[in-house]
């Protein structure tokens, strides 16, 4: 909150437009993208725990949520491995920790793959020939597979010896391989919906503000945006700074003014983690450890 305050209260606003955007149908519009949000990470964590245990959807809510709140002042949520750990057994452990490195594997995996198509597409020039054009889309596919192979095999490389809560990053890429299929594939695919679902509530923000910027526009830069803010280290109660910073650069080659960019950020901030977290903060509280 202090970080918003001395951000917008020198910048030219001009609440009216701010006041006018948010109206009362288009609150329950964002209210709805948000809880689409949280649902479909809640149904993605339930199908994961699935292979093991059989949770309700109530339990795979108190246990994301929970977890998100315990974890927000952690470098990279790291906490919410341990978070999520402590609504099981001790024996079931190392399997919580797995299966929560497979749920956001599969989002930073999404995530990167339409960054990399984002940043591609944000290089282009409205400028160039159709020919030239048509060029670069014939070998987008080739460029993006052969980038993400690439970045696959540096991650991979770089963090083999790393460790979460005692487990290498090693073994844990060598158990995705004997996972259920099944599982795995629906887990990206709740990880796909997650990343569509925030960013055209990102791009409905820009339209309520009356951003001068089309969807075809609009779109590569939110999806870079969120693969350069993701692959900066952070606090995540300080996601907010961050992607704001980037998203102010992205947008700024496209004239769009720095407060409606800024606005926007900080208002999906507060409808997806800030309300989150307030909600989160029940289920810490209500919170019993596991017996023994």
């Amino acid at each position: 909150m202090i970080y918003l305050y001395y951000e917008i209260k020198d910048k030219k606003i001009i609440w009216s437009t701010i006041f006018n955007a948010l109206s009362f149908q288009s609150i329950l519009l964002l209210v709805a993208f948000s809880t689409i949000n949280w649902l479909l990470e809640i149904a993605k964590w339930r199908n994961l725990v699935s292979n093991f245990k059989s949770i309700s959807f109530f339990e795979a809510t108190q246990q994301c949520l929970g977890s998100l709140t315990a974890s927000i002042f952690t470098p990279n949520r790291i906490g919410e491995y341990g978070a999520k750990a402590l609504y099981y057994s001790k024996e079931e452990t190392k399997k919580i920790i797995f299966l929560n490195f497979i749920s956001n594997s599969s989002q930073m995996a999404i995530t990167c793959f339409f960054g990399l198509l984002g940043l591609l597409l944000f290089k282009i020039s409205y400028t160039e020939t159709m020919v030239w054009f048509a060029f670069k889309i014939k070998i987008l596919p080739v460029l993006i597979a052969t980038i993400v192979f690439a970045c696959a095999i540096l991650i991979a490389f770089r963090f083999k010896k790393s460790k979460i809560y005692s487990i290498s990053i090693a073994t844990l890429f060598s158990k995705v391989t004997s996972f259920p299929r099944i599982i795995l594939k629906k887990t990206f695919l709740f990880s796909l919906l997650r990343f569509l679902v925030f960013s055209h509530q990102f791009y409905y923000l820009l339209y309520l503000l009356n951003c001068d910027i089309s969807y075809p526009t609009a779109i590569p830069c939110i999806f870079s945006m969120y693969f350069l803010a993701s692959i900066i280290p952070s606090i995540h109660v300080l996601d907010v700074a961050i992607k704001s910073s980037v998203a102010v650069y992205l947008f700024a080659k496209f004239g769009v003014l720095e407060w409606k960019i800024i606005m926007t950020t900080s208002i999906m901030w507060v409808f997806n983690l800030l309300f989150p977290v307030l909600l989160g903060s029940y289920f810490v509280f209500q919170f019993k450890f596991q017996k023994k």
